[in-house]
């Protein structure tokens, strides 16, 4: 195995992962993202996030997908948005060492946090994460609005103001 940057060719196959995050996470109509948004987002003029890929054997069997915030209280962050592991190939180390790779990378960018969200049913991954010094919070929410809620929320305040 092999952990490595990603590049605008991985994109298909990292998209193939998000795919199979969304089935795993019971939500396999939510992906709109296409291996072209992707190339664009990432590896454009000012990329929007980073990634690294797991390989084995030339196939990307994993992948971490993370991008910098800002927080008031902390100054730069990472947010690690997505790391997937193939369903065949979990359980063998590649999750923590894509981990690893997005941590050290906090470590060069001498960002203060590093924070994600995980699903409350996850167990695994919670246990996970706290063994490996994580704190996992209980008593913040997060907060989502999508394209068609953001659009009837302007609408209705800009019409009324």
């Amino acid at each position: 195995m092999k952990i490595r940057i990603g590049n605008p060719t991985d994109m298909p196959a990292v998209l193939e992962l998000i795919r199979e995050l969304a089935i795993f996470e019971r939500e396999p109509d939510a992906v709109v993202v296409t291996a072209d948004d992707l190339v664009r987002d990432g590896f454009g003029p000012q990329p929007m996030f980073g990634t690294f890929v797991a390989e084995m054997n030339g196939e990307i069997v994993g992948m971490a997908l993370y991008y910098y915030r800002y927080s008031t209280w902390k100054g730069r962050t990472i947010h690690l948005e997505d790391l997937i592991v193939r369903e065949a190939l979990r359980g063998q180390g590649i999750g923590e060492a894509l981990y690893a790779h997005v941590l050290r990378q906090a470590q060069k960018d001498k960002v203060r946090r590093v924070e994600w969200n995980v699903l409350s049913w996850n167990t695994p991954a919670i246990d996970f994460y706290e063994k490996s010094g994580a704190r996992v919070l209980d008593d913040w929410r997060v907060a989502q609005m999508d394209d068609e809620a953001v659009t009837k929320f302007v609408e209705q305040y800009f019409s009324k103001h």
